[in-house]
């Protein structure tokens, strides 16, 4: 599994994903990313995501983003895990 540090990450390395729920991002949104929740990602991620991207996965603990990039790389996305401190 990539990973690499919040403070590393540039837009132009790929689309930042905050999977946090939706409440928790209202209180506390990692800037430049968008907020899809881990469970409606994973539901939904063939027509959420492009195989051809590269997609960049945080969240405010790690616990939740290591889950999504784990199914993700298994299902074949270009996925990091971005860790927040």
């Amino acid at each position: 599994m990539k990973r690499i540090h919040y403070k590393e990450y540039q837009p132009s390395m790929g689309i930042l994903i905050d999977v946090q729920h939706p409440e928790d991002y209202a209180k506390n949104p990692t800037p430049n990313s968008t907020n899809i929740y881990a469970d409606r990602l994973l539901l939904n991620y063939k027509t959420l995501l492009k195989k051809t991207s590269k997609y960049y996965i945080i969240c405010n603990k790690g616990f939740l983003s290591r889950k999504v990039v784990s199914i993700l790389e298994f299902y074949g996305y270009d996925v990091t895990q971005v860790i927040k401190e």
